[in-house]
């Protein structure tokens, strides 16, 4: 029996590790333009690992959950930025309770 390659959607793949994504590596993995990392940024939505200059960012990878959730509302439901970022609280939260019930 040949085994074949299996392929997740891009959603469900994150970081394995707490490699740091530079803006533009988190821009290329949610599909999205460095400049919409740089405003959502300044809008206080996503957060940096490190301040300083832009080209000095660095992103976890529950940044990249964060990111590809936000732009997906925005994507899908237009919403606007600060209310995707609303939103994706919300979900992480609800998540959260879950596990927690589940545990």
């Amino acid at each position: 029996m040949a085994s074949r390659p299996v392929t997740l959607p891009a959603d469900l793949v994150e970081l394995l590790d707490d490699a740091a994504l530079d803006l533009h590596g988190l821009a290329r993995a949610c599909a999205m333009s460095p400049e919409w990392v740089l405003a959502r940024v300044e809008a206080g939505v996503l957060q940096p690992l490190h301040g300083g200059v832009a080209t000095e960012w660095r992103f976890a990878s529950l940044s990249l959950r964060r990111a590809r959730r936000i732009a997906q509302l925005e994507r899908v439901f237009d919403a606007d930025p600060q209310l995707a970022a609303l939103t994706a609280d919300l979900m992480e939260e609800v998540i959260a309770l879950r596990q927690r019930l589940g545990a």
